[in-house]
């Protein structure tokens, strides 16, 4: 029950992520004419399909790019919670993981949405998820052991963040692996949630720039975007970036079998082609 209720919280379309800023190349692929349906075809089924492939496309490549980082970080703030790793450990494995999201993202308008939306959950743990103050009515905390180290942990990160340490980035998938770690969410909870969020901002992007009408965007999210979020998480729930395995001396991690990758080309060249539009409704 306490995961189901993590679920409906981190799932609100009202909760502050910072996902508004972002259509993940969705804008500029349409600006660039891949939406635009031949003249003697009918446009509403092709732009329909149109969006459903940029989705599944996106996934496919997103999913094996982020999702390590993810499970990384949320197996590295479990450890601490579970008083395995210490929290100097903790911290040098998170920053690691931002140093090597920041080098492996191939674009700098993918790297700046990710920053953006990081830090935006970073400040959601300490301000959404802290206590209200004053209430008469606070439910007492089942995980009083671990929640003061938990809170210190987020605002250092946040901090080294604000400050520019070196390897304090802040990009989403870490900074969403330490958040759901941190609230105490399951790591395979956690991986299909990301990339149902991911699809969803999708959708709300193509609604934003009325290329689908809200109705359709439920549509897809029921028939359409489950296949994709469920397949895809299947895949790529293994995957590790090696951060960790190389701390503990592991030598079953094979970086071409097990590691992140990019798989998708031409979303990279769409999505970094995103602020030589003459207009945008984005910021990436």
């Amino acid at each position: 029950m306490d995961e189901t209720y993590l679920l409906l919280l981190l799932s609100d379309s009202n909760l502050p992520t910072g996902s508004f800023v972002a259509s993940s190349g969705l804008e500029s692929f349409l600006k660039h004419g891949f939406g635009a349906p031949p003249l003697n075809q009918p446009s509403a089924s092709l732009k329909l399909d149109t969006i459903a492939t940029f989705i599944r496309d996106s996934l496919s490549t997103y999913a094996p790019s982020a999702l390590p980082f993810v499970s990384d970080a949320h197996i590295a703030v479990t450890g601490l919670r579970c008083a395995e790793i210490d929290r100097e450990k903790t911290l040098a494995a998170t920053s690691e993981l931002d140093e090597l999201y920041e080098c492996m993202t191939l674009n700098h308008v993918a790297r700046r949405a990710s920053k953006a939306q990081g830090v935006a959950l970073l400040s959601l743990y300490s301000k959404g998820f802290s206590k209200p103050l004053g209430s008469t009515y606070i439910v007492p905390e089942r995980n009083n052991d671990d929640s003061e180290a938990i809170s210190s942990l987020v605002d250092e990160l946040k901090l080294r963040v604000r400050r520019g340490d070196t390897g304090a980035h802040g990009h989403l998938p870490v900074c969403w692996g330490v958040l759901c770690a941190a609230l105490g969410l399951s790591l395979e909870r956690a991986q299909h949630l990301h990339l149902y969020l991911h699809a969803r901002s999708l959708l709300s992007a193509a609604v934003r720039l009325n290329s689908i009408g809200p109705y359709a965007a439920q549509q897809f999210l029921l028939h359409v975007v489950s296949a994709f979020v469920d397949e895809e998480t299947q895949k790529c729930a293994r995957l590790r970036t090696g951060v960790l395995s190389a701390k503990d001396g592991s030598t079953q991690w094979d970086e071409t079998q097990d590691g992140p990758v990019n798989t998708w080309p031409l979303g990279e060249i769409l999505a970094t082609r995103h602020d030589l539009q003459h207009s945008r409704i984005f910021n990436s």
